[in-house]
């Protein structure tokens, strides 16, 4: 079901975290992946991984914000059939603390940055005349308020709207635009902190009672790479057991 031999497709924001993990679901599936992001020897690192459990992939230096980063890897975008729009960061701090330096890093790299890769790639899609699948990596903060972190709160409400305005616009190319929204999951850097009583109390609020593993998103992200959506397009798939649905 998830074939995605002869497939090419592009993560970034793929040096570590999630986008490191999409990118090896998808070589797993078959596909040829592109990992870009701007810190190179992690880049690579992720790559040596790929290439030992069997995987097609290859590294590219990206900086989303940056359009003339974007321009300069125009020849590769003609040959993408799977954006997966996974760059992107988070300042912690109150509201009122927030600097109009913290607010233009996190919106420059988590919506404008999505923006633009999406446009470029979207435009060499419909030049070659083939479709393809663009994923956007937006957050059930996106959905929900949480304190601390507005302007990343407010890039993944924006990412949401995003989405389906370019899946509006993209459908008749045969360019399907879809987004994830994973809730809380559980990873390397954030492990202590679930093991904290804030930590279990925030789990506690989950309806599954339990946190997402990077695994949960393997099927979501397949089933919008492949074409087993192709008749999916503009939908905000939220994957966290239930948090965005909880009673208030």
């Amino acid at each position: 079901m998830w074939d995605l031999k002869g497939r090419v497709a592009l993560v970034t924001g793929a040096s570590g975290g999630l986008g490191a993990h999409f990118a090896k679901t998808l070589a797993a599936a078959g596909a040829h992946v592109i990992l870009a992001a701007r810190r190179m020897q992690q880049l690579e690192e992720q790559a040596a991984i790929i290439n030992r459990q069997g995987g097609s992939c290859s590294t590219i230096f990206l900086d989303v914000a940056d359009s003339a980063s974007i321009d300069a890897i125009g020849n590769i975008l003609e040959n993408v059939d799977i954006l997966v729009n996974n760059a992107g960061l988070v300042h912690e701090a109150p509201a009122l603390e927030q600097t109009e330096a913290d607010w233009d890093a996190v919106l420059d790299t988590n919506l404008k940055g999505m923006f633009l890769l999406a446009q470029a790639t979207a435009k060499a899609m419909r030049a070659a005349g083939r479709g393809g699948s663009i994923i956007n990596i937006a957050s059930i903060l996106g959905l929900r308020q949480a304190g601390n972190v507005l302007p990343y709160a407010v890039s993944k409400a924006g990412t949401i709207q995003l989405t389906k305005t370019l899946a509006l616009e993209l459908a008749r190319f045969d360019i399907r635009v879809n987004a994830l929204a994973p809730g809380y999951v559980e990873t390397e850097l954030n492990g202590n902190f679930w093991k904290s009583e804030a930590g279990k109390s925030l789990i506690k609020r989950i309806p599954q009672r339990r946190l997402g593993q990077l695994a949960d998103l393997d099927g979501p992200l397949l089933l919008l790479a492949s074409d087993a959506s192709a008749y999916v397009t503009g939908t905000i798939l939220a994957v966290d057991g239930g948090h965005v649905v909880n009673s208030l």
